[in-house]
Formats: C-alpha cells, sequence, structure tokens
C-alpha cells in the first residue's frame, strides 16, 4: 500500500492521499507508515491521538494552535462524514502570514491534511455524524492552547457558510483577532 503527497499554496501544508483496497468485504488500508513519510521529507515524531465527533453540520471548530515550546504538527483526517478543513500560516514575518488554505477532508475522499507548527488549524462540518481523527506531535498543553476568530476579517477565510451561521463554542466565539494574538511563532525559527 502507499501514498500520494500533494504540496498546498502554503508551505508546509501537505494533502496525503492513502491507497484503499476495496473489495466485498469492505477495505483496508494504511493511514500512516513512519517509513513512506520519512521518504516525503516527514520526520514527525507523534505523540498522541485525537478524536473529534460532532453530531450536526455546520459545526465550526478553530482556529486553534498550541504555543511554543508546546507547538503541535498535526495529521488530520476523516473517518466518518465530511469537513472544510482550514489551515491559517500564523508565522510573523512570514510571505504568507495571515493567509490561508482549505480542502475538503472526508470519509469518501481518505484524504488527510498535514498542518505543520505555524499554522492555526479549523474546520467546518459539512455532514452530520463527523468524526475527525488526528496526530499531534506534542501532549496537549492548556497554557499554551490558543486560537483566533473564524471570521477575522483580515484572514478572511472562506468558511462557505452562505446564510447560515456556524455553530461554535463559548471558546471560538470569543476569540481574538490575529493582529492582537501573539502567537509565538516567527518565519525562519525552529519552534522548540
Amino acid at each position: 500500500m502507499g501514498f500520494v503527497f500533494r504540496k498546498l499554496e502554503l508551505d508546509g501544508l501537505l494533502v496525503i492521499e492513502p491507497d484503499k483496497r476495496a473489495d466485498s468485504r469492505g477495505f483496508s488500508s494504511v493511514t500512516y507508515a513512519r517509513d513512506a513519510f520519512l521518504r516525503h521529507g516527514v520526520a514527525i515524531d507523534w505523540v498522541q491521538d485525537n478524536h473529534s465527533y460532532s453530531a450536526a453540520a455546520g459545526v465550526l471548530r478553530g482556529l486553534h494552535f498550541q504555543r511554543p515550546p508546546f507547538a503541535q504538527d498535526k495529521l488530520v483526517r476523516v473517518v466518518a462524514g465530511a469537513v472544510l478543513d482550514v489551515a491559517v500560516d500564523i508565522r510573523r514575518g512570514s510571505p504568507t502570514f495571515g493567509r490561508w488554505a482549505s480542502l475538503v477532508l472526508s470519509a469518501a475522499k481518505w484524504n488527510q491534511l498535514l498542518v505543520p507548527r505555524g499554522f492555526a488549524h479549523g474546520f467546518r462540518v459539512l455532514e452530520p455524524a463527523t468524526h475527525v481523527l488526528y496526530k499531534v506531535s506534542q501532549f496537549y498543553s492548556p497554557a499554551h492552547d490558543a486560537a483566533i476568530r473564524y471570521d477575522d476579517p483580515a484572514i478572511g477565510v472562506d468558511w462557505q457558510l452562505g446564510a447560515d451561521r456556524p455553530l461554535l463554542s463559548d471558546r471560538d466565539a470569543a476569540a481574538p483577532l490575529l493582529a492582537d494574538t501573539d502567537t509565538g511563532f516567527v518565519h525562519g525559527e525552529a519552534a522548540p
């Protein structure tokens, strides 16, 4: 079984498409293989797996990140349902600071997104009963956990909401703008 690795327009973001072998019984797939990732320059020591469940379409989670020294790389995939997944460059001094990229991750597409340290991450749930799994490279640290407003006008993420209002947590609804946030990331500096 293999993988297809594809770069997105922001440096560091990778779409990963694992092979999926199906027959009359169902399917089999390897979703992570250290050697294959190393061959594509991804040498990350994953330390924790997280699982997010959203009962309703319209839930919006994000934009979240952890500040150094607890910065996290994330490998995100959907095993049931679908999301519009978004990553925002929050590395001060980066030529793409404040820019975002998005794609649909879904159980049907069987794709994944690698979100490196220095990016805020979030997603809008597109289908009811959606399960998102993600590996992280650092343990959760409440003292380093941070968020940026999903609708920060300086970033301008197109969440494809139409007339709908997203279902937000109180934390996400009260998140500050990027301009008012010390992200802890500077372009060209390695996060500890």
